[in-house]
């Protein structure tokens, strides 16, 4: 990637003005002029998996990219902002800025951005103290938001597994929650067996369900585990997608397909997959 020399790059400034032309009613881009608030919503969330999609794969050369691509999409809610009077880029980066200092009295001791500590002791940067302050502050603000319950402010956009793991984090937060591992894995298996009785009554509303709280409490053991579920089932997907290739080239290279073989000839390949994996590991 090119990196354009100081006397050529273009500044915070410059994007603003960018999109403010591209919605120029009268000059503009007529695909920018039409967009509205729902309908860019969409897109922010394709940048925001294609920016996790660039670090999973450890693509930090594409990652500037990627990244601009979603601060557009602020810089698109800005816009629409400011044309209804509603407010500006510069509001969000203050609002943005006051709540993090909030959030941070063990770096910002005065409140103030001048404040900032020089050093701290062990103590104050120990991370579990850190990550209390910052729930303890999230929860005030919260508060003054009057909210009125502990599952407020949970986006619904957010992908199922991540809501479900907030939903469930905030949950256990005042106390509801297994008291360990083993309840969780119990109740994973209670939730499976109701899904076999789904099955087998052949109700597909019934299974539906099942599966949902089969779902959830899988995420609810992740919690406790302290793995992320969404980031679990990534690798994953990528695990799957890298051996069902190994499937599919094996059997290309005897003049097969899969559609023409039995299953037991490919789950022999995906055997060699898993233990190609497994050596290259070691």
């Amino acid at each position: 990637m090119t990196t354009p020399s100081d006397s050529t790059r273009y500044t915070l400034d410059d994007l603003l003005s960018l999109m403010a032309c591209l919605r120029d009613p009268q000059y503009g881009c007529p695909w920018d002029v039409k967009q509205q608030w729902a309908t860019i919503v969409p897109h922010t969330l394709e940048e925001a998996y294609e920016v996790a999609d660039a670090i999973g794969r450890c693509a930090f050369d594409e990652l500037p990219s990627e990244l601009g691509d979603l601060l557009f999409q602020v810089v698109y809610y800005a816009q629409f902002g400011q044309e209804e009077g509603r407010f500006d880029f510069n509001d969000i980066v203050h609002i943005l800025t006051t709540k993090m200092i909030a959030r941070h009295p063990h770096v910002f001791p005065d409140g103030t951005l001048a404040s900032r500590r020089e050093g701290m002791s062990a103590a104050e940067v120990e991370q579990q103290q850190v990550h209390s302050r910052w729930e303890t502050r999230k929860a005030e603000e919260r508060a003054g938001r009057q909210a009125h319950s502990a599952l407020d402010d949970i986006p619904l956009a957010l992908p199922a597994l991540s809501r479900a793991q907030k939903l469930s984090k905030r949950a256990a937060r005042v106390g509801f929650d297994w008291p360990d591992t083993q309840g969780a894995i119990a109740k994973i298996n209670e939730e499976l067996a109701e899904v076999e009785e789904a099955i087998s009554s052949g109700d597909k509303g019934e299974m539906h369900a099942e599966v949902g709280d089969l779902l959830f409490s899988v995420v609810n053991l992740a919690r406790q585990l302290g793995i992320d579920p969404e980031q679990a089932l990534r690798a994953t997907n990528a695990k799957f997608e890298r051996r069902f290739r190994y499937v599919e080239q094996a059997l290309a290279a005897q003049g097969k397909r899969c559609e023409d073989v039995p299953l037991e000839e490919m789950d022999h390949h995906w055997d060699a997959a898993k233990r190609t994996e497994t050596h290259s590991t070691k």
